[in-house]
């Protein structure tokens, strides 16, 4: 799954990093499983090793509550779909994973292992469940690491209207409030929202797009808007 990239991660750079299930499948079948690969998003980036049933469920604490060593990669925003998931990742500066490690590759490796052992075990399957290695798009220019983070973050506009992008959007206040109301994106973080899933973000660390809540608010609105198109 983490095979040799023909273009390497670089320190400091930005990229947009997906992943799907096997064949397409589903791999968040309720909101068990998308609480826990939230929580493993939170967990997995730090350079110690943890075991959820004995850090987590037998100290009987939240998962975001746990004291993480030194984080390896910092998350810019994602968002989770039914079978597949996005995140906007930047490489910090170290030199504490051992030779040969890259940051973005030893994340989603912690990451992809721990929850896939997971949905393998409570629904008693075998064998992988993401489709081969995951992907990644390196950020070149601002304009596309821009639109990359208004991506992600209405993708689940898909869930209420798959075809919005080409036939436009009919009524916007409806998609609007789907979006507020979908907890599984760091939308809600970004519209000032306090909550638990507020500590997997390192917001600093990324290009400060927009200097309040109306600035959002205004970029997604102008993407509500788009069709294809035009």
């Amino acid at each position: 799954m983490m095979s040799y990239r023909k273009v390497p991660f670089v320190e400091g750079e930005f990229y947009h990093i997906y992943s799907r299930g096997n064949s397409k499948q589903k791999i968040f079948l309720d909101d068990f499983d998308r609480a826990r690969f939230t929580h493993l998003l939170y967990l997995s980036n730090s350079i110690g090793s943890i075991n959820y049933r004995d850090d987590i469920v037998r100290a009987d604490i939240n998962p975001f509550d746990y004291k993480r060593n030194k984080i390896i990669v910092f998350i810019g925003a994602w968002v989770l779909m039914g079978n597949h998931f996005h995140l906007y990742l930047s490489i910090p500066p170290r030199s504490d994973l051992g030779e040969g490690k890259n940051a973005i590759t030893e994340f989603m490796r912690k990451l992809l292992t721990s929850y896939a052992s997971y949905f393998n075990t409570k629904y008693g399957r075998t064998g992988g469940l993401f489709e081969g290695k995951f992907k990644s798009v390196h950020m070149e220019t601002d304009p596309q690491a821009k639109y990359n983070f208004s991506y992600i973050h209405l993708n689940p506009i898909k869930l209420i209207d798959n075809k919005w992008r080409e036939d436009g959007i009919k009524d916007i206040k409806k998609s609007i409030k789907f979006l507020e109301n979908y907890k599984w994106s760091s939308y809600l973080d970004y519209k000032g929202i306090i909550r638990s899933e507020n500590k997997i973000l390192n917001r600093e660390k990324f290009l400060d797009y927009f200097e309040n809540i109306k600035d959002f608010d205004s970029e997604i609105m102008e993407w509500l808007k788009f069709r294809e198109e035009e």
